[in-house]
C-alpha cells in the first residue's frame, strides 16, 4: 500500500502545483509517466480535433486523423525539449498540422468532397457572396471558414489547402507556416498566389 500510494506520490498529476504545466507533462511522459500522458491527451484533444477538422469533416476520418496525431505525439516526446524556445501547445499543432498535411497527400486521389456535393443552399449563399458587394479577397476568406470550404477545396492540391486553410482559418503568419511545414518563406508566398489563384478558378464556375 505504501509503494502504490509513493509511486503516486511521483506522478507530476498528483502534485497540484505542477498540474498546470504542458512543459513539464510532456516531459514527465517522455519519462514514461503514462498519467501524464492522458492529461496531455484530455487538454488537448478538444483543440486538436478542431485544427483536424479545417481540413476535414467527416467525424471518422477527424478521429482516425486525432489518433494519429497523438500517436505521433506519444513517440516524438523523445524529440520534444521545452529549451528549444517553443511551447507546448505549439509542438503539437505543429505534430497535427503536419498529419493533416500527410493526410491530404495520401488521400489526393480520393477527395473528401466535390463540386457536386454543394446544395442549392450553398450555391445560393456562393452566388450571393460572389455577385454582391463582398469582395474576392473578404469572399474567399469567409469561404475558408464556413463547411462549405472543404467541398470546394478539395479540388485543390493539398499543398494549396493547406496554405490557405492555415492563412485564413488558422490566421497564421506566412513566416509560422513556414516553420510548421518546414518550408522556405518564398515557397509559402509563392504557393499562396497560385492557391488563391486555383480557388478563383472553381469559385468561378459559380458566377
Amino acid at each position: 500500500m505504501y509503494l502504490m500510494e509513493e509511486a503516486k506520490a511521483d506522478s507530476v498529476i498528483a502534485q497540484p502545483d505542477l498540474r498546470a504545466t504542458d512543459e513539464l507533462l510532456a516531459l514527465a511522459a517522455r519519462d514514461g509517466d503514462d498519467a501524464a500522458f492522458e492529461e496531455i491527451l484530455d487538454r488537448h484533444r478538444r483543440r486538436v480535433a478542431r485544427i483536424i477538422g479545417r481540413f476535414f469533416d467527416r467525424p471518422e476520418r477527424i478521429e482516425d486523423v486525432l489518433q494519429d496525431v497523438f500517436t505521433k505525439a506519444y513517440f516524438g516526446l523523445v524529440d520534444y525539449s521545452p529549451d528549444r524556445g517553443k511551447s507546448f501547445s505549439a509542438w503539437l499543432s505543429r505534430v497535427a498540422i503536419n498529419a493533416c498535411y500527410d493526410e491530404l497527400r495520401r488521400a489526393r486521389r480520393r477527395p473528401e468532397g466535390s463540386i457536386v456535393d454543394v446544395t442549392s443552399d450553398e450555391r445560393e449563399w456562393l452566388g450571393a457572396q460572389l455577385s454582391g458587394r463582398t469582395t474576392a479577397a473578404e469572399a474567399e476568406s469567409m469561404l475558408i471558414s464556413r463547411d462549405l470550404a472543404n467541398k470546394l477545396l478539395a479540388r485543390l492540391s493539398s499543398d494549396d489547402r493547406i496554405v490557405l486553410i492555415l492563412l485564413d482559418a488558422e490566421e497564421m503568419t506566412v513566416a509560422e507556416i513556414a516553420d510548421v511545414l518546414g518550408w522556405k518563406i518564398s515557397k509559402v508566398k509563392v504557393r499562396a498566389h497560385r492557391a488563391r489563384k486555383s480557388l478563383r478558378l472553381v469559385l468561378g464556375e459559380y458566377l
